[in-house]
């Protein structure tokens, strides 16, 4: 950002010489009132922005040191439905290993999905 050369003071306190044939002073009182008002609104939308500024920068720190336990949590199903895949082919090994094995499908139905919620397996 550019370095301001004025502030509203500096403009309310500006006094010009009065010259022959110069300006209506009304008139440059009136202009300088409304510079002036808007210097005061410009600088209250900055003061906002900053802190909205620094507001968001904090979230998104927060964010970043909290992000990692979001993934492991988002891990947690998946290593329950891979460990449900690992029983069931276990199983079936071993029916294969000890002469129980008759339809593929008979394995699966002896076996139910992990509860979602308790990430426990629920065998019969």
């Amino acid at each position: 950002m550019s370095a301001r050369n004025l502030t509203t003071k500096d403009i309310l306190q500006k006094e010009f010489k009065p010259a022959l044939r110069g300006f209506n002073t009304e008139e440059v009182d009136e202009f300088l009132d409304l510079i002036i008002r808007d210097y005061e609104s410009y600088e209250k939308e900055l003061s906002y922005l900053k802190q909205e500024n620094q507001r968001l920068k904090q979230q998104v720190s927060h964010t970043n040191t909290h992000e990692p336990n979001s993934q492991s949590a988002h891990s947690v199903p998946n290593q329950a439905t891979t460990n449900y895949d690992i029983l069931k082919r276990l199983s079936k090994l071993e029916k294969v290993v000890y002469g129980q094995y008759s339809h593929p499908q008979d394995s699966e139905e002896n076996y139910k999905q992990p509860d979602q919620d308790t990430h426990i397996y629920q065998g019969e």
